[in-house]
């Protein structure tokens, strides 16, 4: 079964190498140059692994990492950082033929063109790490080598997919890849219609207000129309065809998810 990967870069073909390597180990990469381009492919495909280079070419790769963390329907996504150039993983780091007493007599700041090789981009990897990321590799290393790190992560990325289910009748959700499946069924869902979804299951036989499911939904710095939610729940009832009978209206209010049986013990 082949692998969907979605590559995000704005010189996407300065990965060639890895990517060919990649393709020819059942992996199906897809190129996105910008934010908004990417954020629409993982709304709209199915995505099982995402690569972010150095840079967009309107966003910063550590931002967007930590942007997709924060939301919804990326935040249990492997992601993978490729930055431009760092020391192989066997390197050794350099022993400095300076004293170690130097230090001490010496209080200049050290200028990055005098750094170690591989300093700056261990400094790059760690952010990458710090905001999200579960692997960090380098274009200069081995291609096979990093085929098999993307497979390591798969492996660690998948083991517990199966406990990250949430179950109603015949809607299952998967939270590992944000999925829908309705009667055995894939459903393709946006990522708001997701999102909201997944408050609907996750509160099932309460009663939700819109100002609530634009708040869980959208964020607290939504400004736009309540109504927003309206078309959205109209929407995913529309793809949810005969499961949408669980999402019922609440006149004035909002809308409530009723389990299967629950309305006989109302």
């Amino acid at each position: 079964m082949r692998v969907n990967v979605v590559y995000a870069s704005r010189e996407p073909n300065r990965a060639a190498v890895i990517l060919e390597a990649m393709a020819a180990n059942a992996m199906q990469v897809t190129v996105a140059q910008k934010a908004k381009e990417l954020l629409g492919l993982l709304a709209n495909r199915s995505c099982e692994l995402l690569l972010v280079g150095q840079r967009l070419i309107d966003e910063d790769g550590v931002a967007m990492v930590k942007t997709l963390r924060s939301r919804g329907p990326t935040k249990h996504l492997p992601i993978i950082a490729l930055v431009e150039h760092a020391e192989t993983p066997a390197a050794a780091p350099a022993v400095s033929a300076r004293p170690a007493y130097a230090s001490y007599f010496s209080k200049a700041p050290v200028s990055p063109a005098l750094m170690p090789p591989g300093s700056r981009g261990a400094s790059l990897r760690l952010e990458f790490f710090q905001a999200g990321a579960d692997e960090c590799l380098s274009l200069n290393w081995d291609a096979a080598e990093c085929v098999a790190r993307i497979k390591a992560v798969l492996r660690r990325t998948q083991v517990n997919a199966s406990e990250e289910l949430i179950k109603m009748g015949p809607i299952e959700l998967n939270l590992t890849s944000y999925t829908l499946h309705v009667s055995g069924k894939r459903v393709n869902l946006t990522s708001k219609e997701l999102d909201l979804l997944y408050v609907f299951l996750s509160s099932a036989n309460r009663v939700l207000s819109r100002p609530y499911l634009i708040e869980r939904v959208w964020g607290y710095n939504y400004f736009g129309s309540p109504r927003t939610v309206d078309v959205h729940v109209r929407r995913l009832r529309e793809k949810l065809g005969s499961a949408a009978r669980f999402i019922t209206t609440i006149p004035c209010v909002g809308y409530k998810l009723v389990p299967p049986g629950a309305e006989l013990r109302r």
